[in-house]
């Protein structure tokens, strides 16, 4: 049994849970969250027990000084509470921390205990994962659930993955077992230039999570930098014209495979958002489209722009916005 303490009565709560590791290609999903902690000064009330769960050898404490004394901050999962205002105030349980290298079904069981005790109604779990989509284009974002109603209900698609998974898909299916409602929010990352950060990618997340929930969620410094990051990628691109001839396939193939979605349901959804912002006040590797190994997972990169890779040339333009990817069984 978890009993928690100094948590007040929650409102239509909603779990909103990231994971750093091979879920989070570009850092995107886990970005989103700590983006969300940071606006609404999230407090964390919990976290999870980092021996039950974590290699400290994969996943190193670090030392710190605070007030002339050294601490450690151990790598494990935390959820704070965050209160979005409006007509309709509403709670999010945010659940940020790291895949975890051991006992996933124990964690798995223990987030959901959380979820139970907080009366929290629906999870949102968000994922990025690395595919052949071009940085000048919107960034997609598929929502996926393995419950037939509620992809019906919340326009979605109903998953039909199968392959390697993450977390990410094994919360999802604990949540589904649980007869808890689970959807998954994934972002597709350009794997020609997938080191972290990718604010366009986090950006897309949040946008996609405020349709999803009917909330204005606060955009920060966001859109700037993600206009400054895709400026940067420009310039790198420019300087190699394979790259360049590569990412203009991939634009071809978008546009070709989007003409449908340039009406519709896309501008709807647009205008929706600017109406929500208008009238409402307020403040290791990674997964890929085909579930293998995006190659190594590289934390702390330098601050400095490098040169994306030279992209191998593909049999195929790439995978269209609505391929499953890794973790889309969740």
């Amino acid at each position: 049994m978890i009993e928690l303490e100094g948590v007040p009565e929650l409102i239509d709560p909603v779990m909103v849970a990231a994971f750093e590791g091979w879920n989070d290609a570009g850092d995107a999903a886990s970005t989103a969250v700590a983006h969300l902690e940071r606006e609404w000064k999230g407090e964390v009330f919990a976290a999870l027990d980092a021996e039950d769960y974590y290699d400290f050898q994969v996943n190193r404490p670090t030392v710190f000084m605070e007030g002339g004394v050294r601490k450690i901050t151990w790598p494990t999962t935390r959820l704070s509470v965050v209160r979005v205002g409006g007509d309709k105030p509403r709670d999010l349980v945010l659940v940020r921390g790291i895949e975890p290298s051991m006992r996933w079904r124990s964690f798995c069981n223990e987030l959901l205990g959380f979820a139970h005790e907080l009366g929290v109604e629906l999870v949102v779990i968000l994922g990025a994962l690395l595919g052949d989509t071009p940085h000048t284009r919107p960034v997609p974002v598929s929502g996926v659930t393995s419950d037939g109603d509620l992809a019906r209900r919340m326009n979605l698609e109903e998953t039909k993955y199968e392959g390697p998974t993450g977390i990410v898909g094994v919360l999802q299916e604990a949540c589904t077992h649980a007869g808890v409602p689970a959807v998954s929010l994934w972002a597709a990352v350009p794997h020609y230039v997938s080191q972290p950060p990718n604010p366009k990618a986090t950006l897309a997340l949040l946008n996609r999570l405020e349709d999803l929930l009917d909330l204005r969620l606060p955009q920060g410094e966001l859109p700037e930098d993600a206009r400054a990051w895709q400026t940067g990628v420009d310039q790198l691109a420019a300087e190699d014209s394979e790259v360049a001839e590569y990412v203009q396939t991939l634009e071809e193939a978008r546009d070709t495979a989007e003409l449908p979605e340039a009406s519709g349901e896309a501008i709807a959804r647009e205008f929706e958002r600017y109406l929500r912002r208008r009238d409402v006040g307020g403040p290791g590797g990674h997964a890929t489209a085909d579930g293998s190994d995006g190659g190594p997972y590289r934390r702390d990169a330098p601050s400095g722009r490098t040169r994306p890779p030279k992209p191998p040339k593909p049999e195929a333009p790439g995978a269209a916005e609505g391929d499953e990817p890794e973790g889309s069984e969740d």
